[in-house]
C-alpha cells in the first residue's frame, strides 16, 4: 500500500528553538535514569537463570533474546523513526519497556516467573530499547547545532556506559530488596523517564520527521537503509569498518572474564571489570566535553590503533595490574569511535533517510555480536587453549612469548583481535574513500536548501 507525502520540508533550524536543549536534558536525564532501572533487572534476571538451571549456556541465550530480535526489526524501527513523531515514538517505546517490566513483576509476585519467560521479557525489552535508540538518535540532529553534535553524542555514550556500574549497584541492592524489589525499581525509574520526556519543552516542528513528497510502498521503506548505504559508498564503507570492529570487540566482550579467572579469583575479577567500566566512563565524558577529533575518519583510525594496542596487551602476561591498566584503556577508545562514527553518520545522512540509515548500522553492528559469541567459545575450547597448553602446538613459539597453560590460548586470542583492530586502523587511514567523510557537507543544510533528500529506489 503506498501514501503520499507533502512536498519536501526544509530542516528546521535549531536556533530558532532555544528551549530545545534544556528539553533535549531532560530528556538525556529521564533515559539516564531509566536505563539504569533496566539493566538493574537485566542483571539480578540473568543471576535467577543462572542460579535455577546452572547452565552457562542457557545464561548465555539471555544475551542472544536481547540481541536478535533487535537486529531482526532494526528495519522496522528505522521505518518507524522516519514516519512516526520521535517524541511519541520515544513514549510509546518507554511504555512499551514499561508494560514488559510490570508483566515479570505480576508472575514474581504470583511465584509464577520461568525460564522461558525470561527469554520472551529480554527479547520484547530490547525491541523497545531498540526502537527508543533509534528514535533519539534520529532526533538529536534536529535539537542539537552542528557544531554540538560530537558533544552530544559523546552524552549519548554516557547512556551506555551508566549501564555498566547496574550489576554493582544490583548486587548490593539484591541482598536488600530481592527481584521483586528490583523490578519495581525499574518501574519507577520508567517512570521517571516518561515524566520527564512528557515535562520536556520539544518544538513539534523538530520532532515531526522531514516529509519527502515521495510515494513509498512499505516494502521499499523497509529496504531504504540498505538501498541508501548501497549509494553511498564512503558510508557504507564506514559501516563495514564499525561491523568489524564490533565483531572484535564482541569477541574480546565474551571473553575478558574467562581470561581473567585463569590467574585470579572471583573478587578480583569483580574489581577488575569496574575499573574497565570506569575507562567507558571516562572515554564518555571526554566525548562529551571535546566533542571528539577532527577531522573524524583520521580520528577514527588513531583510536582504533590505541585500542588495538591495548587489545593487545591483555595479552602480555597473567597479571591482575596489567589487565587494571589495559581495560580501562582499551575501554576508553569505545565513546570516542562510536559517538565519531555517529556523528559521522547523523551528518551525511539526508534527515528524511536518517531513522532507516540509523537502523540499518545498528542491524549490522549488532549482527556481528552474535556471531562472535558463537565463535568465541570454541575457538577457545577446542583450538587456541589446546594450543598453548605445556606441550601444545604453539606452546614452544608464540607460548614462549605470552606464556603456557590455562588462559594462554585465550591471551592469544586477545592478542589477535588486537592485531587485527590495528590493521583495521591502517585501512581506515589509508582509504581515501573513507576521507572523503570528512569534508562531506551537512546533509541538513543541503536538504534545508531544497536538494533531494533520498536516492531513488
Amino acid at each position: 500500500m503506498a501514501e503520499r507525502t507533502p512536498p519536501v520540508a526544509a530542516a528546521p533550524d535549531q536556533r530558532e528553538h532555544p528551549t530545545s536543549t534544556r528539553g533535549l536534558a531532560l530528556v538525556w536525564f529521564g533515559q539516564l535514569v531509566s536505563l539504569v532501572g533496566s539493566s538493574l533487572t537485566g542483571f539480578v534476571l540473568g543471576v535467577w537463570v543462572f542460579q535455577q538451571t546452572g547452565s552457562a549456556t542457557k545464561f548465555a541465550l539471555i544475551m542472544f533474546a536481547g540481541v536478535l530480535p533487535a537486529v531482526l526489526l532494526s528495519p522496522v524501527t528505522g521505518v518507524l523513526a522516519d514516519r512516526v513523531d520521535r517524541r511519541r515514538l520515544m513514549l510509546l517505546a518507554d511504555l512499551g519497556g514499561g508494560a514488559v517490566t510490570a508483566v515479570l513483576a505480576l508472575l514474581l509476585y504470583a511465584d509464577a516467573l520461568e525460564v522461558w519467560h525470561v527469554y520472551v521479557t529480554t527479547g520484547l525489552g530490547a525491541i523497545f530499547v531498540t526502537v527508543h535508540a533509534v528514535a533519539f538518535n534520529t532526533l538529536l540532529p534536529a535539537l542539537v547545532p552542528a557544531r554540538h553534535l560530537g558533544r552530544a553524542n559523546g552524552l549519548m555514550q554516557i547512556l551506555q556506559a551508566a549501564q555498566i556500574a547496574a550489576p554493582v549497584l544490583a548486587a548490593s541492592l539484591l541482598a536488600i530488596v530481592g527481584l521483586r524489589g528490583i523490578v519495581l525499581i525499574d518501574l519507577g525509574t520508567m517512570i521517571v523517564g516518561v515524566a520527564l520526556l512528557l515535562l520536556a519543552r520539544l518544538p513539534s516542528a523538530l520532532t515531526a520527521p522531514p516529509v519527502t513528497g515521495r510515494e513509498i510502498t512499505l516494502r521499499a521503506d523497509l529496504a531504504h537503509g540498505w538501498r541508501y548505504l548501497s549509494s553511498h559508498r564512503p558510508l557504507r564503507r564506514l559501516v563495514l569498518v564499525f561491523a568489524a570492529f564490533n565483531f572484535l570487540f564482541a569477541t574480546a566482550g565474551v571473553l575478558i572474564q574467562p581470561l581473567i579467572l585463569s590467574f585470579t579469583s572471583v573478587e578480583v575479577l569483580g574489581v577488575l571489570m569496574l575499573l574497565g567500566g570506569s575507562g567507558v566512563f571516562a572515554g564518555s565524558l571526554l566525548m562529551a566535553a571535546w566533542g571528539g577529533p577532527v577531522p573524524r575518519v583520521r580520528g577514527i583510525a588513531i583510536f582504533l590503533a590505541l585500542g588495538g594496542l591495548a587489545l593487545a596487551a591483555h595479552a602480555a602476561r597473567p597479571s591482575a595490574l596489567l589487565i587494571a591498566m589495559a581495560a580501562p584503556a582499551f575501554l576508553l577508545t569505545l565513546p570516542i569511535l562510536n559517538g565519531s562514527a555517529m556523528t559521522i553518520v547523523q551528518t551525511v545522512t539526508d534527515p528524511a533517510s536518517l531513522g532507516r540509515v540509523i537502523a540499518t548500522v545498528r542491524m549490522c553492528a549488532l549482527g556481528a555480536a552474535p556471531v562472535a559469541y558463537l565463535l568465541a567459545g570454541p575457538l577457545s575450547d577446542r583450538l587456541a587453549e589446546p594450543a598453548f597448553a605445556p606441550g601444545g602446538e604453539l606452546s614452544t613459539s608464540l607460548g614462549r612469548v605470552i606464556g603456557t597453560g590455562p588462559g594462554r590460548g585465550i591471551a592469544a586470542i586477545f592478542l589477535g583481535l588486537g592485531v587485527g583492530m590495528i590493521l583495521l586502523a591502517l585501512l581506515v587511514r589509508s582509504s581515501r574513500e573513507l576521507a572523503t567523510l570528512d569534508a562531506a557537507p551537512d546533509a541538513r543544510a543541503t536538504t534545508a536548501e531544497g536538494a533531494d533528500p533520498c536516492p531513488s529506489p
